[in-house]
């Protein structure tokens, strides 16, 4: 083990590191959510980060590193206090996303990826593109640290990114309080000590529910599946 390894992962998160292996049948299994450990703790997943996952696991380097720059939530450089995630998939690219994204761009004096100010420090911004964050009825729309800010323009996106450089966190439209990116980073690792109050913020939007609360005033209600319905035989296996 590395003096750096020893530093990052101490005790502490050695024992996170084996309460997630403990929630699954397999060790391996474990893997995408001590990734996220990994972050919540260095930022970013390091080649020491990758050790780290290889030596709790019984994995080889290569195995944990091929899934680590598989998925584009674990990051190959350090993260600032704060991931912003603009989607600029067909619809939000179409409704104004594209120029939100190149509005905080120009902004930021960052790319893809790339972050303002100085990794994990306060203010620090990391900026990213984004494919579809689902939630194209509320469009465009952007994540802090994958908590959702709808229904943005450039003006309101620039005025929400400032405040987070300032040290501000502004309430996202929907889900729980703002935090930083390696908070909510263990929450994604499966710790959420002293975050019940998250579940108390709005789930779904007003646009999201509007479809369902029509239906239930006018007393639609989609055809049952009869309890008999037969279901077309598979295919043989070739």
């Amino acid at each position: 083990m590395t003096h750096a390894q020893e530093t990052a992962f101490d005790q502490s998160t050695v024992d996170k590191a084996q309460a997630i292996v403990a929630r699954y049948p397999q060790a391996r299994s474990a893997l995408l959510p001590m990734l996220h450990l990994v972050q919540s703790v260095e930022g970013y997943v390091s080649q020491d980060g990758i050790r780290f996952c290889a030596g709790q696991l019984d994995l080889s380097e290569a195995e944990v590193s091929a899934v680590a720059t598989f998925y584009t939530m674990y990051k190959r450089r350090p993260c600032g206090e704060h991931l912003v995630s603009v989607c600029t998939n067909t619809l939000c690219a179409a409704l104004g996303g594209d120029e939100i994204y190149s509005t905080l761009k120009s902004h930021l004096g960052v790319g893809h990826e790339e972050t303002a100010g100085e990794p994990g420090t306060p203010g620090s911004i990391t900026l990213e593109h984004a494919e579809c964050l689902a939630a194209c009825d509320l469009g465009p729309v952007l994540q802090v640290n994958y908590e959702f800010y709808d229904n943005q323009t450039p003006d309101k996106a620039l005025g929400l990114v400032k405040a987070l450089q300032s040290g501000e966190k502004p309430a996202p439209t929907r889900g729980a309080p703002l935090t930083d990116f390696k908070q909510a980073e263990l929450q994604l690792a499966g710790f959420f000590e002293g975050r019940d109050a998250d579940l108390d913020g709005p789930s779904a939007a007003p646009e999201t529910l509007a479809g369902a609360q029509i239906a239930k005033e006018r007393g639609w209600d989609a055809p049952r599946m009869p309890s008999n319905a037969e279901f077309p035989a598979l295919p043989e296996k070739k």
